[in-house]
């Protein structure tokens, strides 16, 4: 059997259609599993893959403050100058206030931003746009404390956001014109006369080729000098025809992987993209973040279909929306060894609770600190490596996290506040259970606890599992009414498989 050999359309369950939905997004109500069982498969991979086709308020370049981070203009520049010159401490005072107030104003902006984009991963009618924009993120990671400049950031984001499927090669090109990436890379600084190879070295070892594979210390350096003059004035990537560029850049004779040309940043990426290594490398990232997440490397058959999914981005000249069609409708994707396999990201854990339960949003600056306890605060990642994920994931002090941030998302309640402290939106958890009434109004109650244990475990639900949570039930009356649910949820949520996808 093909490695991409496409899963039977007869084969295509609720189960199955609730495991499309938690890996190539962040989860979904039941009535939206339905829905996609409905459509049918394939028409539901290409429904979530396909998400240009969605109505979507797109997001306006003007939503937050691009100035205040500017550029010193050119007159408090010379006054700067003068003041130092002539000791004027006055006026250097001034100048520190004013940047520490621009900083304070920044600060507070990039706190908006994380949670502007946290609210879209949970609202979004197209979670896979999301789920690639994370995804990018992570990949090229960088942290805004080296950027200083939270439009930076928004900028960036909308750059993974706006080729979220579309071509990695083009992605990469972008990369190397973005600004907060040339910051936190320190390619502002590349210039002829002192080359600095950040930017070049993390372009191959972290972004496309991986570390070790295909390339030299010597390629290295001469990339280093192909991406010298690449830098940004205030937002706007710099003009490859203007004389600051012309001055920094180093218009001679490099050798990368062999070929010699004067060659420039875009020529480099061109060369990075003929190399094989490149399509196998994002091909197991892929893999790994949507199919398993396995330690170590993968084993012969999980190798194959790396492979193929490898040669179809080559084919494809680097497009990841067929390729990606082609990971969702896959048989292997959906095997049971697959199912279950990966442990939530804080994120996911997060914004995957309040799509597919419908909870309330609560206050979003606590779910985004929550994150930062488990390990992942957006616009934050740990190093340009991004996060390591997997099992690095959990440990006791960030399960503990897990677990309570789970029930403030269900109850509004904080572990450390009194009763009469929580926010006060009560929240409905029947839904999830309506469709299992019966005629005379009564919901069986191992019915409902075995449903409810099976829409919130990616693994298979143990019988015990079952017998513990009726026998729960039992003691307190047997009724499911609305508080017995939320009792119920937060102790489903408090069980090791729940950290599952």
């Amino acid at each position: 059997m093909k490695a991409l050999s496409p899963l039977h359309p007869d084969d295509f369950d609720y189960w199955k259609a609730q495991h499309l939905l938690n890996r190539a997004g962040f989860g979904g109500t039941p009535a939206q599993v339905r829905g996609l069982v409905t459509m049918g498969f394939p028409d539901a991979v290409d429904y979530i893959v396909d998400y240009h086709r969605i109505d979507d308020e797109p997001v306006r370049s003007d939503r937050f403050d691009a100035d205040i981070m500017r550029p010193m203009p050119q007159a408090d520049r010379e006054r700067m100058r003068t003041a130092r010159r002539t000791n004027d401490e006055a006026t250097l005072s001034e100048f520190r206030r004013r940047r520490q107030e621009a900083q304070r104003a920044d600060r507070r902006q990039m706190r908006d931003i994380q949670h502007w984009w946290l609210t879209r991963m949970i609202e979004s009618p197209r979670p896979l746009e999301e789920k690639m924009t994370l995804f990018w993120h992570g990949h090229f990671a960088t942290n805004y404390r080296a950027i200083e400049d939270s439009y930076h950031m928004f900028m960036q984001n909308q750059l993974f956001r706006n080729n979220a499927v579309g071509n990695f090669k083009a992605l990469a090109h972008g990369i190397i014109r973005d600004p907060a990436m040339l910051k936190y890379l320190n390619n502002d600084r590349n210039r002829s006369r002192h080359p600095n190879e950040n930017l070049a070295r993390e372009l191959m070892e972290l972004f496309t080729l991986g570390e070790g594979h295909g390339y030299t210390e010597d390629d290295i350096k001469q990339g280093a000098r192909a991406l010298t003059g690449y830098s940004f004035r205030d937002d706007t990537f710099i003009d490859l025809d203007s004389r600051q560029y012309r001055r920094r850049h180093d218009g001679g004779a490099k050798t990368i992987f062999g070929k010699t040309g004067n060659y420039d940043g875009d020529d480099f990426v061109e060369l990075i993209f003929s190399r094989r290594a490149c399509s196998e490398f994002l091909c197991l990232k892929l893999y790994r973040y949507f199919v398993n997440d396995m330690p170590g490397e993968p084993d012969k058959p999980r190798q194959r279909f790396i492979m193929a999914m490898a040669r179809s981005l080559r084919d494809n000249k680097y497009q990841l929306r067929p390729v990606l069609k082609q990971m969702f409708a896959s048989a292997h994707f959906y095997e049971a060894s697959n199912v279950g396999s990966r442990i939530k990201s804080p994120i996911q854990l997060i914004v995957t609770a309040m799509r597919s339960l419908r909870t309330p949003t609560r206050q979003l600056g606590a779910l985004a600190g929550a994150a930062d306890l488990m390990g992942q605060s957006i616009f934050y990642p740990p190093s340009v490596k991004g996060w390591e994920g997997g099992r690095t994931w959990i440990n006791t002090s960030t399960l503990f996290v897990r677990q309570n941030t789970l029930v403030y998302m269900l109850t509004g309640r904080l572990p450390d506040q009194y009763p009469w402290d929580d926010d006060g939106t009560t929240y409905d958890a029947m839904h999830l259970v309506e469709h299992l009434r019966e005629p005379d109004g009564t919901i069986n109650l191992r019915d409902a606890v075995t449903y409810l244990l099976r829409i919130n475990l990616a693994c298979a639900v143990l019988p015990e599992r079952v017998d513990g949570l009726v026998a729960f039930v039992e003691k307190r009356g047997g009724r499911m009414d609305n508080a017995m649910l939320v009792a119920l949820l937060s102790l489903i949520a408090s069980m090791p498989e729940y950290q599952l996808s």
